[in-house]
C-alpha cells in the first residue's frame, strides 16, 4: 500500500512502450529531432496559442529557471509559505537566478491569498533601492497539501501582479491533477488566467522523466534558450523526453492519469471519512489526502506496509491536533488501485 508519493510510482505501459520504440536508429541531437518538433507543435494546441517549450530533466530546475528568465538585479519573488519552491528545493532558485530572494506569502491551506501578496510586494517599492524590487509571483497548482486555486483566485494573483509589473510563474508538479479538478481547458487555467511561465510536470503523473517549462510568450524563448544550456538542462537526446510526452498526450492518457489519481484520493478519503480511527485533517482537491491519525496507529499502518509521510499543520488549518495525534499524508497516483484503498480502509475501520 504505497501512499508516500506519486513519485515512488513507475511509468505508465504506454510511456514505456514510448520509450522502447524510440530507442533505435538515429535522430537530430539537442531538441532539433522531429519528434521534438511534433511535441512542440503539440504543446501549441494543447494551450490553443503559441508557445515555447524547453525540456528540463526535474520540476526543480523548471522553476529556477522559469524565475531566473524573468529575473532582475535585487529581484524578489513571491510564493505560498509552504510552497514547494522554498521549502524543498535546497536554494535553487537562488542559485540559478544569481541572487533573487524568495518572499513568503501567506494563505489557507496552500493557497496564496491576493490580499496577504498585495500586502507583501508593498514592503518593497520599486523605488527603493535597498529593499530590492519585485519580478514575480509563483502560484503552486495544485498546491503542496492537495488544494487547488480556482481561476477567480488566479485571476486575483494575476491583478496584484499585473499592478507591480510582476512576472506570474505557475509550478505544475501536478498540473494536470489541478486541470482535472478544476475540469477546464489548460488554457482557462494559465495564460487566460495572467499566466506567463508554466512548469510542465509530467514525472508525477506516469512519466518517466518528463518535465518542461512553457513560455507564453515565445519572445522570450532566444534569452530562455541560454539560460536553459548554461544550466546543463539541454539534453543531447531529447527525443526521448518527447517521446514520452507523446505516449503521455496521445488519447489523453495524461488527463486520464490525472482522474485516476483524483479519483482515487475521493476514495480515500471516503474510507477515512466512514472511519472511528482517523479522520480527515481538509478535504482532498487533488491527488493529496491528509489525515489525522492517533501515533500509535501510525506505527501500526507502518508495520502492516503501508507507506506515507508525516506532515506539519498547514496555515489555515482549523482542525485541532492531540498530543497523542498526527498529520500524515497520503498521495494516490495513476497506478494506485482500487484494492490498495480498499485494504486500507480494512486497516482503520
Amino acid at each position: 500500500m504505497i501512499f508516500a508519493s506519486d513519485n515512488w510510482a513507475g511509468a505508465h505501459p504506454a510511456i514505456a512502450d514510448a520509450l522502447a520504440d524510440h530507442a533505435g536508429g538515429h535522430a537530430r541531437a539537442y531538441g532539433d529531432s522531429d519528434l521534438d518538433h511534433e511535441i512542440r507543435r503539440r504543446f501549441c494546441e494543447i494551450f490553443e496559442r503559441d508557445v515555447a517549450v524547453f525540456f528540463v530533466s526535474t520540476g526543480t530546475a523548471a522553476n529556477a529557471l522559469s524565475l531566473a528568465s524573468v529575473s532582475r538585479p535585487g529581484g524578489v519573488a513571491f510564493c505560498h509559505a509552504e510552497a514547494h519552491l522554498v521549502e524543498d528545493e535546497a536554494g535553487a532558485t537562488e542559485y540559478l537566478t544569481g541572487g533573487t530572494r524568495l518572499a513568503r506569502v501567506g494563505g489557507p491551506l496552500g493557497r496564496i491569498d491576493p490580499e496577504a501578496l498585495e500586502e507583501a510586494v508593498r514592503r518593497y517599492p520599486p523605488e527603493f533601492l535597498h529593499a530590492g524590487r519585485p519580478v514575480a509571483v509563483s502560484v503552486t497548482q495544485a498546491s503542496e497539501i492537495g488544494t487547488v486555486h480556482t481561476p477567480d483566485e488566479l485571476d486575483a494573483i494575476a491583478a496584484v501582479a499585473e499592478r507591480h509589473g510582476m512576472a506570474v510563474h505557475m509550478d505544475g508538479a501536478r498540473f494536470t491533477n489541478a486541470l482535472a479538478s478544476l475540469d477546464v481547458s489548460p488554457a482557462e487555467m494559465t495564460w487566460k488566467r495572467g499566466v506567463d511561465l508554466l512548469s510542465f510536470g509530467g514525472t508525477k503523473n506516469g512519466c518517466w522523466c518528463a518535465e518542461a517549462v512553457v513560455l507564453f510568450d515565445p519572445a522570450q524563448a532566444t534569452e530562455f534558450a541560454f539560460l536553459h544550456k548554461r544550466a546543463a538542462q539541454l539534453l543531447s537526446k531529447s527525443r526521448f523526453v518527447a517521446a514520452q510526452f507523446q505516449a503521455y498526450f496521445k488519447d489523453d492518457l495524461w488527463l486520464d492519469n490525472a482522474r485516476h489519481a483524483n479519483a482515487m484520493a475521493a476514495r480515500l478519503a471516503d474510507c477515512v471519512g466512514r472511519s472511528a480511527k482517523a479522520r480527515l485533517a481538509w478535504n482532498p482537491q487533488a491527488n493529496e489526502v491528509f489525515i489525522v491519525v492517533a501515533s500509535a496507529m501510525v506505527e501500526r499502518l507502518i508495520g502492516e506496509g503501508v507507506a506515507f509521510y508525516g506532515w506539519s499543520a498547514p496555515e489555515g488549518f482549523e482542525g485541532s491536533i492531540a498530543a497523542d495525534e498526527e498529520i500524515c499524508r497520503f498521495v494516490t497516483s495513476f497506478a494506485t488501485t482500487a484494492d490498495e484503498i480498499d485494504r486500507f480502509a480494512g486497516l482503520i475501520a
